[in-house]
């Protein structure tokens, strides 16, 4: 069974229907939700995560409806990292990323020495440990950034849904995120992302294409049916290529 599920969600912001009877299977692995600005990406996420409530269809967590999951059992399944995420205040680094264990702990609960390892292990994979006293207005935006991940990573959840999780990071951090997820994914996590970068995109397992509110493709990096939607999604502005054996999306210039 799959784990995470939506059947025809429709969702209306405003005037805008950001999203028309969409349906998609989240398969084990890593999916990339990519598609061109207003496509309606991250509401789907919102949508999967249960932070964004359809119109109309419903999403299934392990073959139940979602809205029927009581909040703590259902935030020990999924992990979410936002687009924009809260990072501010006299919270020092540890005891933001600590936050992430409220779904087990309860907020009466005292961590215990697999709690403050799990945190560890968090802290060490988004690579924000060396400064773990300091306070998070204290951060750059890239740094802040990292925090939040080793939050979502601190839940231990089977499933990790990411915004834009590239968002403030420099090339080497986003190399060592792709490298994260790729271990997340071989410990047996599902992670569905959303990402701007379609160079990055590209080395998911599979992608779904978005535009105009509705998933236009779905398919493995390599499918060249998908690259053809992909292209004319972004109205020919990108050609996808093999370079080193990897499948990179280049800008298309008419000189």
């Amino acid at each position: 069974m799959t784990a995470l599920q939506a059947r025809g969600v429709s969702v209306a912001l405003g005037s805008t229907q950001a999203l028309a009877e969409v349906s998609l299977s989240v398969a084990p692995g890593w999916t990339a939700i990519v598609g061109p600005n207003g496509a309606g990406k991250s509401t789907l996420l919102r949508v999967l995560a249960g932070l964004q409530r359809p119109d109309a269809g419903e999403v299934l967590l392990h073959g139940k409806p979602l809205v029927q999951w009581p909040v703590r059992e259902r935030a020990m399944q999924m992990a979410w990292l936002a687009q924009q995420g809260e990072a501010s205040g006299e919270l020092t680094v540890r005891e933001l990323v600590h936050l992430g264990r409220l779904p087990r702990l309860g907020l009466f609960t005292a961590p215990s020495a697999h709690d403050e390892a799990r945190v560890d292990r968090a802290m060490h994979d988004a690579e924000c440990t060396p400064w773990q006293q300091r306070r998070l207005h204290e951060l750059s935006g890239g740094e802040r950034q990292r925090v939040l991940l080793a939050r979502a990573l601190a839940v231990d959840a089977p499933l990790l849904l990411l915004d834009e999780p590239t968002t403030h990071l420099d090339p080497p951090h986003q190399v060592a995120l792709v490298r994260l997820v790729q271990r997340q994914v071989q410990a047996g996590t599902t992670v569905l992302s959303v990402l701007h970068d379609l160079s990055l995109a590209l080395l998911a397992d599979r992608l779904v294409v978005m535009a105009g509110g509705r998933i236009c493709a779905e398919g493995t990096r390599g499918d060249p049916a998908l690259h053809a939607v992909l292209t004319d999604v972004f109205g020919g502005a990108i050609r996808i290529r093999a370079i080193d054996s990897r499948w990179v999306a280049l800008p298309h210039l008419e000189i």
